[in-house]
């Protein structure tokens, strides 16, 4: 069977803790990226310093109202025990959240392209994209030619990571062309495929989308 979704409730609780084999341990907390605009509902997600406005990246099949929506990301602050306290604290995107409504997630299916068919995958599989910068993002299909400067390494996206000096974000960004805005935020280990999910409330509407970076495990 593709690959089920984790429990995504506990990965977006402040002060949800984990640990690894190795002895490093997780807290979880709740990082706020403000409201994005979703003016057409079609939302985007992707490797903005890749993919951004290169027309390669469609939005998701699932859409929903036209509107401002709160993002935020679930960050893991990583320790271990027989390590002096860092200056800088080890931080991790454990996830990103684009919060819909406010009501319980009861189910969860995965957010899925046009022509992506979940019966295609085998055990384990699922549809993702892919990383080749560290970052992730959020945006509506409406801002996807609105940062053209991206590609030259200038403009707000770059100057929300660099003014930061790489923080993991969310960074919510704004062109200054169309006003259009963007949701940002490192990918947890940094490059790969992840999965994003739909979640639904208990009479089916979407509650919400999660990026999955895969740095926490399941609770045990």
């Amino acid at each position: 069977m593709p690959m089920s979704p984790r429990d995504y409730t506990w990965l977006f609780t402040q002060g949800s803790t984990f640990s690894y084999e190795s002895g490093t341990t997780g807290v979880i907390h709740i990082a706020d990226g403000g409201q994005l605009d979703l003016p057409t509902g079609h939302l985007v997600a992707c490797d903005p310093f890749v993919y951004l406005g290169s027309g390669d990246i469609e939005p998701f099949t699932v859409t929903v109202a036209p509107g401002r929506y709160r993002v935020e990301a679930a960050v893991a602050t990583l320790t271990r025990p027989d390590e002096p306290a860092d200056a800088r604290p080890h931080r991790r995107v454990a996830a990103a959240r684009l919060v819909i409504r406010e009501e319980p997630t009861v189910t969860w299916e995965l957010a899925l392209l046009p022509g992506q068919d979940p019966a295609e995958l085998k055990d384990d599989e699922f549809f993702g994209y892919g990383v080749d910068a560290g970052t992730g993002c959020f945006y509506d299909a409406a801002a996807e030619q609105s940062f053209p400067e991206t590609e030259e390494e200038e403009g707000p996206l770059w100057d929300a990571f660099e003014n930061s000096d790489w923080s993991e974000g969310p960074h919510l960004v704004t062109s200054t062309r169309t006003g259009h805005t963007l949701a940002a935020f490192t990918s947890g280990w940094g490059d790969g495929l992840y999965p994003t999910w739909v979640g639904r409330t208990a009479t089916g509407e979407v509650a919400c989308f999660v990026t999955d970076f895969f740095v926490a495990p399941d609770p045990s």
